[in-house]
């Protein structure tokens, strides 16, 4: 079996297990894509724990990455969130495994109008992440729009990051613009299908561009609820060597 067939039955299985072994009772969110960031927000008062788990495929290792998260309605148009814990495995055909832990942070969003009555919805997005060797800051815009069972998904993302062997050395800074484009459509009321795209490119020091890396892949979102379980596998369209050629994510959540 080749990697594509591999990596794209690894999803469906994984997606069709999580939504299968899973019962819950209230309302869920109606998050749709899982590297595009949507305008919802939880109702003053509600809070919701994410895990989030991301895999990348390189020439020559696989990394696994963890996230911990849980999010609050502050008001029913800002929501904060603490990313309790980021960490990752890494196996190395060529060295010995790794696990880090990475950081921890927070994240605000504020809903500027809304994607399904307004002519346009709109957010802005602020995040802050600090780890024993890292710190990084993160603002997006973000742009849906929903006309009947189809959402449609702009991001623009812009971060700065500073690394180093230690939180007072960081002697490595980057910045990093994304940019996002999903699409997804309602099938039934708790399944939705659609896809994903991923444009990224790394400004080292901030003085030049590297390579533009572009992804592209399908997404699958399932509601139920309390719970939502949403994954996209996207493929590396370009041909960047040192970048992932196959990235899986999936996000659950459970609301409280």
């Amino acid at each position: 079996m080749n990697h594509t067939r591999k990596y794209l039955l690894t999803l469906g299985l994984g997606l069709f297990l999580t939504a299968t072994s899973t019962t819950t009772t209230t309302n869920a969110s109606d998050l749709r894509f899982a590297y595009g960031r949507d305008v919802s927000v939880q109702p003053k008062g509600l809070v919701e724990y994410e895990q989030w788990f991301t895999f990348k495929s390189y020439d020559n290792r696989q990394r696994y990455e963890f996230r911990h998260e849980l999010e609050y309605g502050l008001t029913d148009t800002t929501q904060v969130g603490i990313y309790l814990s980021d960490w990752r495995h890494t196996t190395n055909e060529n060295g010995p495994d790794e696990t880090e832990w990475r950081t921890a942070g927070l994240e605000i969003i504020h809903l500027l109008s809304n994607p399904t009555t307004d002519p346009l919805g709109a957010a802005l997005y602020g995040e802050v992440l600090v780890g024993p060797e890292k710190f990084a800051l993160e603002g997006k815009l973000l742009l849906p729009k929903n006309i009947g069972p189809w959402a449609f998904l702009y991001n623009f993302v812009l971060e700065a990051e500073w690394e180093g062997e230690k939180l007072s050395n960081l002697d490595e800074r980057v910045g990093v613009i994304e940019n996002i484009i999903g699409v997804s459509y309602q099938l039934h009321p708790s399944f939705f299908v659609g896809a994903e795209l991923k444009h990224e490119v790394e400004i080292p020091e901030w003085e030049e561009f590297s390579d533009h890396v572009v992804y592209l892949g399908p997404n699958f979102s399932y509601r139920h609820d309390k719970f939502f379980v949403t994954a996209a596998g996207l493929f590396q369209a370009t041909s960047v060597d040192g970048e992932p050629d196959f990235q899986l994510r999936i996000k659950l959540g459970f609301n409280f």
